[in-house]
C-alpha cells in the first residue's frame, strides 16, 4: 500500500503544518481579551461573524487549524484534501490582508508594516492550490514515476 503522498509534497505539507498546528495550539487556550482582538479583526473583515461570541469563534478557530495541521503533517491525508482545506485556510487569510484597512498602501497590493504579517500567508495559498492543481489533473492511470 503506497501513501497518497509525493516526496516532494513532504516539505511544503511539514512548513504549512507545522505552522498552522502551532497557530491552533496556541488559540486553544485564549484568554478573553486575545479572544476580542482575534474575533474583532475577522469580525471587521467578514461581518457574518460577528453572530459568533468571540470565546466561541476563537475555540472554532482553534479546533479548525489544529485539524488542518494535523491533516497536512498526517501522511495518510491525500495531498489533494490536505491541499483543498490549505487553500480555504489561506483564502480567508489573503481576504483579511485585502479587506482589512492599514493593511495595505494606498491603492498598492505592496504591505504595509503592519500588514507584513498577513501578506506573506499568499506563500500558503500557492501551496494549497498548487496541490489541488495537480490533484484535478493527475492521471491516476500512468504510474507515479512516469514522466509528464
Amino acid at each position: 500500500m503506497s501513501l497518497p503522498v509525493k516526496p516532494w509534497h513532504i516539505p511544503p505539507r511539514l512548513a504549512t503544518g507545522v505552522l498552522i498546528l502551532n497557530s491552533g495550539l496556541s488559540k486553544r487556550n485564549a484568554d478573553e481579551a486575545t479572544a476580542a482582538m482575534v474575533h474583532g479583526m475577522a469580525a471587521g473583515t467578514y461581518p457574518f461573524l460577528r453572530r459568533i461570541p468571540p470565546g466561541q469563534f476563537v475555540r472554532l478557530l482553534s479546533a479548525s487549524e489544529i485539524a488542518l495541521g494535523a491533516a497536512l503533517l498526517l501522511p495518510v491525508v491525500p495531498t489533494a484534501l490536505a491541499g483543498a482545506g490549505l487553500t480555504a485556510f489561506a483564502a480567508g487569510l489573503v481576504g483579511l490582508y485585502l479587506r482589512t484597512p492599514g493593511m495595505r498602501e494606498e491603492g498598492s497590493l505592496r504591505p504595509t508594516q503592519q500588514g507584513t504579517a498577513l501578506a506573506k500567508d499568499v506563500w500558503m495559498l500557492g501551496i494549497g492550490l498548487g496541490f489541488v492543481i495537480e490533484g484535478l489533473t493527475r492521471d491516476d492511470h500512468r504510474p507515479s514515476d512516469e514522466p509528464e
